[in-house]
């Protein structure tokens, strides 16, 4: 809402016929308009943008915009069907209010093109905190004391990226939980969580965002956006996704953090699916018991999470959480072999130690992990590689 400053002066009866005439009106109309400030990510759907809402007497709170591209579908009317379903499910996320889930504020429509508005994050996002890149920036900066701390207890050195020590990594994992658990209770299901879609606050906690892909179970889609890497085996079959396949994608990015290697990038469609369908066989190599403290609770959330049957996963993101072998079943144990809990706090610090400006210049614009609109796409895709 702008400032509608009159260069005459009135008097105080004059301003309280004005405001009885807004109450008496029960309705009131502004111009709305949004610059850009800076591209914050370029992916499969389109391009969000920094930008700003102004207000009255220089009001001013930061925005993140998502324009949708329509040059993925086969038509205008494939486009626009696509937009009316997303709308709809954008509403009710609007209503859930969860606050480790991203807030939506508007979704609307300049020239046919469609935009969401969304809560602007101080933050960064999972890959581009878990890089090379950003492990020497904070090596260079901090002090060897700080870096031992932060070594032992927040990120080490991974065989591929930096990776994150398991307290730390599943108090992300909780918060994320949380924000599914919100989801799946008003039958909206994600169907793209990837460490791109997950963001650390300068405050120490987690936000899942990007509710682009998000599906309600009442009013299916007729393809199913995902994220190959870290979709579960039955979507990339072809399957619907459900609230055990989101919990699939968290577990694979739980082990990508924790391990510092992605254990499904540069595979093909048949490849990705039968490294999914075998993955308990190969867990143990990747959490080897001499690396890992209370390796053995760690691979019972990680195989409730990640298991190629459905029906064997947790029966809830709740359950994923609370339950038997669950994250917080987890962090008691930590606290019983006197390890670091202090997670919140360690990942604010940490957060902190991240230079703006560096990562401003160095951040990539342009997920790695793409999303697709089908897996029949991606498969035809694949082939052609």
């Amino acid at each position: 809402m702008t400032t509608n400053n009159s260069s005459h002066p009135v008097s105080l009866d004059e301003l309280d016929q004005q405001y009885q005439s807004l109450l008496d009106g029960q309705s009131l109309v502004w111009q709305n308009q949004r610059d850009f400030s800076r591209c914050l990510g370029v992916g499969g759907q389109g391009v969000v943008y920094l930008s700003a809402r102004q207000g009255a007497d220089g009001f001013q709170i930061p925005v993140a915009l998502k324009l949708f591209s329509p040059k993925r579908y086969a038509d205008v009317t494939a486009y626009q069907s696509e937009m009316a379903r997303l709308s709809q499910v954008a509403a009710q996320v609007a209503r859930v209010q969860e606050n480790h889930l991203v807030a939506v504020q508007n979704f609307v429509t300049r020239n046919q093109i469609y935009i969401m508005e969304m809560e602007w994050i101080d933050g960064y996002d999972l890959r581009s905190l878990l890089t090379p890149a950003t492990f020497k920036q904070i090596r260079e900066q901090v002090t060897s004391r700080r870096w031992r701390n932060i070594n032992n207890n927040v990120f080490t050195k991974g065989v591929q990226q930096p990776r994150l020590k398991p307290g730390i990594a599943v108090a992300i994992l909780r918060e994320c939980l949380a924000a599914l658990a919100a989801l799946h209770r008003n039958e909206i299901i994600h169907c793209d969580m990837k460490p791109a879609n997950i963001m650390l606050k300068r405050s120490g906690n987690a936000k899942i965002i990007d509710i682009g892909s998000a599906i309600d179970l009442n009013n299916l889609p007729s393809t199913q956006p995902c994220t190959p890497t870290y979709a579960a085996p039955e979507v990339l079959s072809g399957g619907r996704a459900t609230p055990q396949s989101d919990l699939a994608s968290l577990g694979y990015i739980l082990i990508e953090v924790i391990t510092g290697f992605q254990p499904f990038a540069n595979l093909k469609y048949a490849q990705l699916i039968k490294a999914k369908q075998n993955i308990l066989q190969q867990l143990p190599q990747w959490f080897p018991a001499e690396e890992f403290a209370l390796s053995e609770p760690l691979m019972k959330l990680i195989h409730r999470l990640v298991h190629p049957d459905p029906t064997e996963r947790f029966p809830s993101a709740e359950a994923a959480d609370l339950g038997e072998d669950g994250a917080a079943e987890f962090h008691r144990l930590l606290v019983k072999s006197d390890l670091p809990s202090d997670y919140e706090n360690e990942l604010r610090l940490w957060i902190e130690e991240v230079e703006t400006d560096y990562f401003e210049d160095v951040q990539l614009n342009s997920d790695p992990d793409t999303t697709v609109f089908t897996t029949r796409e991606w498969q035809e895709e694949g082939q052609d590689q």
